[in-house]
């Protein structure tokens, strides 16, 4: 019967979106493609890799930043008896473990736990390309005051499998050594 609401949605039902389970996590880490350093086998979850916090944090130090600058910023060693960060005020850290795949897209996210004590661990930008290798940037938003720890578990990240030619990334953040900040003024240099 026709009608003014006629339609067809075409479904491809070849098309598998795929997240890897603990195990799968496991064996491509064993079969090098997945790059996890350190690697620690309790750090497997059901659909994740846990992510421990590196000891330092990226405070910007003006109240305006600048896509189009290097904005200015001071490093913060965290002390084993923890950082309090104040509510409102944004930093940047890292993950400890050096990771990458040029086989899996990872994909960053903050931990429940973590999320109910209100520390937003990065709600944007969670994507990371394939084949970056390196230190992982968290973006940090507490929402109260909250201490964080050298070493703590902070967040974990997925690894999904990609459909399609794979293009490894080779930009301007590749081989992060620790939290880093903002590199958008480069897109600007030949303006």
């Amino acid at each position: 019967m026709k009608g003014e609401y006629d339609f067809c949605f075409c479904i491809d039902h070849t098309i598998n979106i795929m997240i890897l389970t603990r195990n799968k996590i496991y064996e491509e880490y064993l079969n090098k493609k997945i790059d996890i350093n350190p690697f620690n086998k309790k750090n497997l979850s059901t659909n994740s890799y846990d992510l421990s916090l590196f000891p330092e944090l990226i405070f910007y130090t003006q109240d305006v930043l600048d896509p189009k600058l290097d904005n200015p910023y001071k490093k913060i060693k965290i002390p084993p008896e923890g950082l309090k960060l104040n509510k409102g005020e944004f930093c940047l850290g890292a993950s400890m473990e050096v990771i990458g795949s040029d086989f899996y897209v990872p994909i960053i996210h903050g931990k429940s736990g973590i999320a109910r004590l209100g520390l937003f661990v990065h709600v944007t930008a969670d994507l990371i390309d394939i084949g970056y290798k390196g230190r992982i940037t968290f973006q940090f938003m507490p929402t109260e005051d909250v201490v964080v720890y050298p070493n703590m578990s902070i967040g974990q990240m997925t690894f999904w499998q990609p459909l399609g030619e794979i293009t490894l990334y080779d930009g301007k953040y590749q081989n992060g050594k620790g939290p880093a900040t903002s590199k958008t003024y480069l897109d600007y240099e030949n303006d």
